[in-house]
């Protein structure tokens, strides 16, 4: 008896990224998987009768496609439509899809409503771009800092802390920052699911005027990037006695 060759079929499918908030319905499929780029959001891995579900269907502007020779083929169609992506990074669905996004929360060293985000330790070694330390840790550091240092570096006071951006670092003490796709990661920390860092961007900083500053825990504060300024040694004094005038 030959050999049914459906069932050796292997799925692609895509949808624009402005569609995204249509994939609430298939967040429980076990099997498959979800990656992203610029405008697309791919999926792959699921079975036949998923790839023939209303789940998918229902979905505006999508395209199913089947994976042949390393090429996608429209369903029965005998010309390929593209060539396979390369360089997606793929998260299985019922994972990558079972994060919430409630309304951003403003208070960054008190948090209540908490992002459902997760921060996990990396091994990648990431170069530092901002530093955030405690006022009364480097007040009197910042005098001794020659000037030509402190030109390179912006900077923002944060209730008792101080956020410097720019490199090379000063020798402070506190907290190194590096930077993803406008996130400010704590050193040795990234996003459990990294594809979801644009997409974190897209919900929360569309217009890109902010720095989204991250803790470990998976809070974030964000900081209009208009608010910052250039570091000093007259107008770090000046900010610090408006703050105690207040």
């Amino acid at each position: 008896m030959a050999k049914d060759s459906s069932k050796c079929i292997v799925f692609w499918a895509e949808l624009p990224r402005a569609d995204e908030d249509f994939l609430g319905s298939i967040r429980d499929w076990k099997g498959g998987q979800i990656a992203l780029d610029a405008e697309t959001i791919w999926l792959k891995g699921f079975a036949d009768e998923q790839a023939d579900s209303s789940d998918l269907k229902q979905l505006p502007n999508f395209l199913l496609y089947e994976l042949r020779d390393g090429l996608l083929f429209r369903r029965g169609a005998l010309i390929p439509s593209k060539k396979v992506p390369t360089a997606l990074l793929w998260s299985p669905i019922d994972k990558a899809l079972r994060l919430t996004f409630p309304p951003s929360n403003q208070n960054f060293f008190g948090i209540h409503e908490k992002v459902k985000v997760k921060l996990k330790s990396s091994e990648e070694e990431q170069s530092a771009v901002a530093l955030l330390c405690l006022v009364s840790d480097i007040k009197d550091r910042i005098a001794a800092t020659p000037q030509f240092k402190l030109n390179k570096i912006d900077w923002i006071i944060i209730n008792d802390y101080a956020l410097f951006l720019g490199t090379p670092l000063l020798s402070f003490p506190g907290k190194a920052y590096w930077e993803r796709d406008g996130h400010l990661l704590p050193a040795g920390f990234d996003f459990e699911f990294k594809n979801l860092s644009i997409l974190l961007q897209q919900k929360y900083n569309p217009e890109l005027k902010q720095w989204l500053l991250w803790t470990e825990s998976g809070n974030y504060q964000p900081i209009s990037k208009d608010d910052f300024r250039k570091l000093s040694v007259s107008s770090f004094r000046l900010t610090e006695k408006a703050k105690e005038w207040n």
